[in-house]
């Protein structure tokens, strides 16, 4: 089955920008997974085209109509089961969980809003699952749209040459990734660990492992059970 992904967009020039390159672009060559834009803008009915409109009650920059945006999805999903996804600064982080659920499935369906945002009564009646990769604002969701995909595609079966690659990484476990070493065995005086070179497999788990949680609770106690929130 092949991992479709479907973008709705303002920009579609904006992709599919890095997932062209390195281990992506590659599996997007093979068939492993495929994508398409959709031009939103190609449903106004204007002849000015006309996407948007300002604020209802009033206030600074313009909202995504929601009869276009409608026209838009319904063109691209009304018979399609995928994740109707919007990139949204307001909704549900992404985690690793989450990337995981959406790479087992048969794609997505990503808006990626522009300006203030979009009309609320849309996000409702086409039953969008508000995405957010951070509390930070981008200047659209063409951006985070790439970053999701870049961490569902890369766990595609076959994407990456080992399939243990993805298994020790930060959050495939709850906790953050242990430190990672390679040659020259000494660098500015610093050597690798010695535990590392040792040979013995069962001491450099048992090493890492108590790397990861010490770092967790370090750096993101939330991870951790009891952590702080």
């Amino acid at each position: 089955m092949t991992f479709r992904a479907t973008i709705l967009t303002l920009y579609p020039e904006m992709f599919p920008g890095h997932l062209a390159f390195s281990l992506a672009g590659k599996a997007l060559e093979r068939g492993q997974w495929s994508l398409d834009t959709v031009q939103i803008r190609d449903f106004a009915e204007d002849r000015h085209r006309t996407v948007d409109d300002t604020p209802a009650g009033g206030g600074a920059g313009m909202v995504l109509k929601p009869d276009i945006l409608a026209k838009a999805i319904d063109h691209v999903s009304r018979e399609d089961n995928r994740p109707r996804l919007l990139m949204s600064p307001r909704g549900k982080p992404l985690t690793q969980e989450r990337v995981r659920e959406l790479a087992a499935g048969e794609g997505v369906v990503i808006v990626c809003g522009r300006f203030e945002g979009v009309d609320q009564r849309v996000i409702d009646a086409r039953r969008l699952e508000e995405v957010s990769i951070g509390d930070y604002i981008l200047s659209g969701g063409e951006p985070a749209a790439l970053t999701l995909l870049d961490a569902v595609v890369r766990i595609l079966p076959g994407v990456m040459g080992n399939a243990l690659s993805g298994t020790h990484e930060s959050f495939e476990n709850g906790l953050l990734e242990h430190p990672q070493y390679t040659r020259p065995q000494v660098f500015e005086g610093h050597e690798i660990p010695a535990i590392l070179t040792s040979g013995n497999h069962a001491a450099i788990e048992k090493w890492r492992l108590e790397e990861a949680k010490k770092l967790t609770a370090e750096r993101r106690p939330d991870l951790l059970p009891g952590g702080a929130k």
